[in-house]
């Protein structure tokens, strides 16, 4: 079967995306899940009936609480040792002296990374270990949607009291019967962002009117993030919570009646480096401190002992015993037994009891071979143990023997639980090993593939013959299918199995082992037809030498450099500086080439400028392709070098490189990204400041109008039209929501969603679109006009510009505008006289557009993805619509360098019928090296201390770009419509 390039590429990235999908479900696997939230409150498990004829628990409610009132006091960034340590002395003696002396437990609690705020809330609150995938999932859905303390306690009547970080009014809304949210995002602030919290307390206190009080501290967080945790503000910060938690565990012992007492619990969320930051695993960010002050608890006596580590997730378990609620059904936490050590013994059996009995159906509802789990067999060993127990409770022994017997069930009851909380805990934290193999089998073979085509690819007719029958019907294809179906069922049948890709239907991993089977046969053909290629003797020795200009030793050093320096966490953090980097030196490499076409080339030969060099393989009889010097083509000029060099765009075109570093620098200053310096100012924060609204108009407004007359010049006059129309749509839409105001506009404007105008805009969007693809469908279906072809192409091109300029910041759109002003000079100016082939067009556009992905302000953090362009012209969240919205901006940088280069592809086959197909394979191949690359690195680097602060957002990055890239290619194929007529011809 014959195939042309673009096809081949494009079906190669299909088979790449189903790879990198196993690969992402492997690597994220979901964490264990209950039933929802919904359902969750159910009936409540009694006591283990004891044996016996007649013999029946009378207890089968779910305890009462054990204190009336329960203060939360999070304070933000708070490290064990701020409490525990010297610090701890020297700043909070009210607290150290409670610790020690006072009733009171202490405990190190750990947290687990992704050490951020969000999802050690959930933490917190569900007992849940939340992923790394969680900050994804979450990202246009604040709502906590699972089964949660916050929740339980809000259906069992409790009145919840909140003030502090706005997250949890995101993350629990319509739960707080009074809160008063405070911002995170100004770091600056280390003092009005606490005493929004603090004003409270007095008359909180006072009122008898709530359950719950949760207050959450942002001041020490901030100060850790601009000055560290060595710095003198840390102890000033220290002594005012030590102020404040004095001043809340007076008032409660003021209050409390003592047969109800209330818990003042004091924790921190998640710790902070050595440098004042958090995210990652060291021992500063995941070590926290927790304590549990409470008149219900015994003094303490005897020296100080160091404080007992206990996980983060078990305090859902303890509050939720504490506060009378079922423990949340999601919760992988385990009860901290000395909270509830001063209750009678049947007590405590009840509550560990409660806790197993939940942790055991988590894991029956998550583990389909659970019986054989060893924490599933001591809950039940423990459970007749109790069962026995509760039977001589009953017959009335009270004995000393009744006590030890209960001592021995407690102990039974709390390693079932830890055996429990660690199976389920390794099921957030394993990794899916065998789905991730399989999909690093497939993009591996798909990029072995790859190369061994590039010399056939890229020939002159861009199409070669793939063998399928051989392959499919040989011994060795059937061989490898049986290997692998056998290798399934082995992994697949094991006990400890708990893979996605074995949950699949047989017929799906069927079909999955036969194509990687196809695609190993696949690449054994190429490289034995190679052998044997080379076997053959050179028709032409001159023709099939290799000569390699600077742009392609440049090209080939670029890209290996860049994929290997994925493997660094620094390389991945500062990865903008790699193409900031790449495309300033193709700059002065493109400066030399335009001087030695402009005055050297007379002394080279005649043809040289005249001939389209194939520098990406060794292919025996497709090396070089020559081109008439005649040619009549839109992109190869017709008059000679040394004509164009007289005329006035000789110097123009040596300027151009120079212009382009120019613009490349100022976009550098418009967008501080990646980590190192993205909390230096920048020029987009000074325009984004509310000083500045004027200047920002301004901006804008010029933006536009320089967007509008780079774009218009080869659209219709009704494209025209509705790009001005829509232009100006965007400008009206950004001054409705307030980001810029109009030069007429003096005082004070309502401002609203901007609804009404951004759907203004779309309306032109989907015109121009459809004006384009109609001459698409015209070009393709009634005739092989490449001129409607190319004004199709072009106007497509204008509809997505004005996508971006809709769903770009106001201080973005000169990004847009560098973007146009560059693509323009570089094809007039560049491209043009020096002739390039289009793979080496193909990798320049690419390069760009990685670069402007960046001059955008994306890193490869989530934080920097703009979702508030998945809500414009939106009024609610409507899934794919956002999705496409996000996706767009924050992709548009690469999306519109691919399609320019569709562009100026298709109006060069006059001059190379096989463009388009050379530039679709290209772009496949230098999206699927990095890609494949990359998975192998994190699948070593797995557990590495910055795996999920650093690579794994990056994965997830390269994920999606690879799906962009498979229908950018799909695109690519179908427009490749002439070269298949000529084929055919």
């Amino acid at each position: 079967m014959r195939l042309r390039s673009g096809v081949f590429a494009a079906s190669c990235l299909l088979v790449e995306v189903l790879g990198v999908a196993l690969f992402l479900r492997g690597f994220f696997p979901v964490p264990v899940r209950s039933l929802p939230r919904r359902e969750a409150r159910g009936g409540f498990p009694a006591e283990p009936a004891p044996p016996g004829p007649g013999m029946v628990s009378n207890w089968t409610e779910i305890p009462p609480p054990l204190f009336k009132k329960v203060v939360i006091v999070l304070i933000d960034a708070l490290r064990d040792d701020f409490v525990f340590g010297s610090k701890g002395e020297q700043f909070m003696p009210y607290t150290k002296q409670v610790i020690e002396k006072g009733t009171s437990y202490s405990f190190v609690a750990e947290a687990k990374p992704p050490t951020v705020t969000m999802p050690r809330i959930k933490a917190l609150m569900t007992g849940s270990i939340p992923g790394f995938i969680d900050v994804i999932v979450n990202l246009n859905s604040p709502a906590l949607l699972d089964d949660n303390l916050i929740w339980q306690a809000k259906t069992a009547g409790k009145r919840i009291i909140f003030y502090g970080d706005d997250t949890w009014v995101k993350l629990f809304p319509k739960h707080f019967v009074e809160y008063d949210g405070t911002t995170s995002f100004f770091v600056s602030d280390f003092t009005e962002v606490d005493d929004n919290v603090t004003r409270h307390l007095d008359r909180v206190l006072k009122r008898e009117d709530w359950d719950l009080l949760i207050l959450h501290y942002l001041g020490l967080d901030h100060i850790g993030h601009v000055t560290g945790p060595n710095s003198p503000l840390v102890g000033t910060k220290l002594r005012e919570m030590d102020n404040i938690l004095k001043k809340i565990h007076i008032s409660l012992l003021s209050k409390e009646e003592a047969s109800f007492p209330s818990l003042l619990v004091v924790c921190g969320d998640h710790g902070m480096s050595e440098t004042g930051s958090h995210g990652g695993s060291s021992a500063g960010e995941v070590h926290t401190p927790l304590l549990f002050i409470s008149s219900a608890f015994e003094k303490r006596s005897g020296p100080l002992t160091h404080p007992e580590l206990v996980q983060q997730t078990d305090l859902a378990s303890t509050l939720a015993v504490g506060l009378g609620l079922p423990i949340s059904r999601n919760s992988v936490g385990n009860l901290i037994l000395p909270v509830v050590g001063g209750k009678t013994m049947r007590e405590q059996l009840r509550f560990v009891h409660l806790n197993g009995f939940q942790l055991s159906r988590l894991l029956q509802e998550n583990t389909p071979a659970y019986e054989k789990d060893p924490g599933y067999e001591h809950f039940k060993i423990a459970e007749k143990s109790h069962a026995n127990w509760i039977k001589l409770y009953l017959e009335g022994n009270n004995s000393e023997i009744l006590l030890n017997l209960g001592k021995k069930v407690l102990k039974q009851y709390l390693e079932a639980l830890r055996t429990l909380s660690s199976s389920l805990s390794k099921q957030v934290a394993q990794y899916d090993m065998y789905s991730m193999m399989v999909g690093t089998v497939i993009i591996m073979e798909v990029l072995l593939l790859l190369l061994l085509s590039i010399p056939k690819a890229l020939s002159s007719r861009a199409e070669f013959e793939v063998p399928l029958s051989p392959p499919l019907f040989s011994l060795l294809f059937y061989l490898v299918c049986l290997m692998l179906c056998a290798v399934h069922v082995i992994v697949c049948t094991s006990s400890e199995s708990l893979c996605y890709f074995c949950s699949v239907s047989w017929f799906t991993a069927v079909g999955v082992m036969m194509l990687i089977s196809a695609l190993m046969c696949g690449i054994l053909s190429a490289i034995a037809k190679i052998f044997d290629n080379s076997r053959l003797p050179v028709k032409n020795p001159v023709l099939s030498s290799s000569s390699w200009s600077e742009i392609d030793v440049l090209i080939l050093a670029g890209t290996v450099g860049h994929v290997l320096s994925l493997g660094a966490s620094s390389f991945v953090e500062e990865e903008h500086q790699t193409w900031y980097f790449l495309i300033n030196t193709l700059c002065l490499v493109l400066c030399q080439e335009l001087c030695k076409n402009n005055f050297l080339l007379k002394e080279y030969d005649p043809q040289h400028s005249t001939t389209v060099k194939q520098n990406f393989g060794e292919a025996s009889e497709y090396k070089n392709i020559d081109i008439p010097a005649a040619d009549n083509s839109k992109l190869g000029k017709t008059t000679t070098s040394d004509e164009f060099s007289r005329g006035s765009d000789k110097w123009v075109s040596l300027a151009s490189p120079w212009i382009i570093l120019i613009c490349c620098r100022l976009l550098r200053s418009l967008n501080q990204t990646g980590v190192q310096w993205a909390h230096r100012p920048d020029f987009g924060h000074w325009l984004t400041s509310s000083e500045h609204k004027s200047e920002l108009s301004f901006l804008a407004a010029v933006s536009l109008l320089m967007i509008f007359f780079l774009v218009q010049r080869r659209c219709s006059l009704v494209s025209k039209i509705a790009m001005a129309l829509g232009l100006l749509g965007v400008y009206s839409y950004r001054a409705a929501i307030g980001n810029v105001i109009f030069p007429w506009q003096h005082g004070s404007k309502d401002i609203s969603k901007g609804i009404t105008e951004a759907r203004f805009v779309y309306i032109f969007v989907l015109g121009i679109v459809f004006s384009g693809t109609k001459d698409l469908l015209k070009s393709q279906v009634i005739s092989s006009d490449s001129g409607t072809k190319s004004t199709g192409l072009r106007e497509v091109y204008s509809g997505l510009v004005l996508l971006a300029a809709l769903l770009f910041r106001p201080h973005n759109l000169p990004v847009l505008v560098f973007c146009l002003l560059i693509q323009t000079m570089m094809t007039k100016y560049i491209w043009r006289p020096l002739k390039f082939n289009a793979a080496q067009i193909t990798v320049m556009h690419y390069w760009f557009g990685q670069a402007f992905f960046y001059f955008q302000g994306n890193s490869n953090g989530i934080a920097t993805v703009d979702v508030s362009a998945g809500f414009v012209g939106l009024e609610s969240y409507v899934e794919i619509p956002a999705i496409f919205l996000t996706a767009f901006a924050t992709y548009a940088g690469p999306l519109l360098w691919a399609f320019h280069l569709l562009c100026y592809l298709s109006s060069e086959v006059s001059r190379n019928s096989a463009a388009v197909g050379h530039g679709c394979f290209c772009y496949a191949l230098m999206r699927s090296l990095p890609v494949a690359v990359y998975i192998v690195l994190v699948t070593g680097l797995r557990y590495h201390l910055f795996i999920w602060s650093v690579f794994s957002p990056k994965l997830l990055y390269e994920g999606v770009h690879v799906f962009i890239t498979a229908a950018i290619c799909l695109f690519f194929t179908a427009m490749d419509h002439n070269h298949s007529h000529k084929v055919q011809d």
